[in-house]
């Protein structure tokens, strides 16, 4: 078992952190913050349902929490910038769709 193997249900936690991104549905951003972009980006949590199939990939769902990336609220915005740690499910994702 590689050391990949046994970071996957932990690396899979943080995906959670997505689900702050809903709070972007009740106190969206304004439309005149900048970042809108890296705000649609927050769609790219949906990847993490490949946590479901691939162990560790469900980490990819911190990105959902990128919908509040420079949020006018400090506090949203702070949960946007963790939306970032969704890159650690890259590696399990390539190595469940790539096996060697």
């Amino acid at each position: 078992m590689t050391m990949l193997d046994q970071l996957a249900p932990w690396a899979g936690l943080i995906g959670l952190i997505g689900f702050a991104g809903l709070a972007g549905i009740k106190n969206p951003a304004a439309k005149s913050q900048p970042g809108a972009l890296v705000r649609l980006m927050g769609l790219f949590g949906l990847a993490g349902l490949a946590g479901i199939w691939i162990p560790g990939a469900g980490a990819l769902g911190a990105a959902g929490a990128l919908g509040l990336w420079n949020h006018q609220d400090k506090r949203l915005a702070f949960w946007g910038k963790l939306g970032l740690m969704s890159v650690i499910g890259l590696p399990f994702l390539l190595k469940g769709l790539f096996p060697a």
